[in-house]
């Protein structure tokens, strides 16, 4: 893995983008020395530009799944318990949104903390999809738009909290982001703050994981997931499905809704 710095331009326009991610990868990277992930490290950051730490990728070993999932968990636990949902890195840019999605496309999210997981993720991560969705110019029906606030509501009301407190969570943990090696996996390019532990591992099931089902053993035997966790992962892909609809378009609108229909059969 040595040689010459890896060296990521953040072009979405949005100033701070950069030091944002920085200040992400630095806060997961505090639970690497507790057993947690390990996460690529930030050699140098500056507007628009990040330089990291080269990495090689390699073939994913069943061996190294298990290690991922056993180190997750450890990364999800290792917020004090009085953390809030919503709670970013130390190192955040004051007054700068926190952002989810590619470097070019970056959305803007809720910036708010809350005691609540139904409060924090209908106010500060579905509403601002929400309100592009429904200024997109006829992209979604009326009809769409209603399920889409009705499960929005109905997570709210926090009918759908189950009480665990939040957890470090990398906050776009889709299979792109987690970096095989020779050593195992390392995440990158993180949207991360105090958030529920499901919803990087529903990210993990959304576009599919080499070696999931050994992630997700490993995982649970560190940290036992409570019962029905598989079906609310439906739930928690809702958030990025509909930014997938939002920055890409309508080929995300079926499973966008669906994932909203789970949500009030929940």
């Amino acid at each position: 893995m040595a040689g010459m710095p890896y060296t990521k331009n953040v072009v979405s326009g949005i100033r701070g983008a950069a030091q944002v991610e920085a200040a992400g990868l630095r806060w997961l990277a505090e639970a690497t020395e507790q057993g947690g992930a390990r996460i690529a490290q930030v050699l140098s950051v500056e507007e628009g530009r990040l330089e990291l730490e080269r990495l090689d990728a390699a073939p994913a070993a069943e061996e190294a799944a298990q290690a991922f999932g056993t180190a997750l968990a450890r990364t999800h636990r290792s917020l004090p318990e009085d953390a809030l949902f919503g709670q970013l890195p130390a190192e955040h840019p004051d007054g700068v949104a926190p952002m989810f999605g590619p470097a070019e496309q970056l959305l803007e999210m809720g910036i708010g903390t809350h005691s609540s997981w139904g409060a924090f993720h209908a106010q500060e991560r579905l509403d601002p999809l929400l309100d592009r969705l429904t200024s997109g110019g006829g992209r979604a029906s009326s009809a769409d738009l209603k399920l889409l606030q009705q499960a929005r509501d109905r997570i709210a009301s926090g009918e759908l909290d189950d009480g665990e407190s939040p957890s470090r969570i990398h906050g776009d943990l889709w299979t792109g982001n987690v970096l095989w090696t020779a050593e195992g996996a390392v995440l990158i390019d993180p949207a991360a703050h105090a958030g529920h532990r499901e919803a990087d591992l529903a990210m993990l099931d959304l576009f599919g994981l080499e070696h999931l089902e050994e992630v997700m053993d490993a995982y649970d035997e560190e940290a036992p997931l409570r019962e029905g966790w598989a079906e609310r992962t439906p739930m928690h892909q809702l958030f990025p499905l509909l930014a997938h609809w939002v920055l890409f378009g309508g080929a995300y609108e079926s499973p966008t809704l669906s994932a909203a229909e789970t949500v009030l059969d929940l």
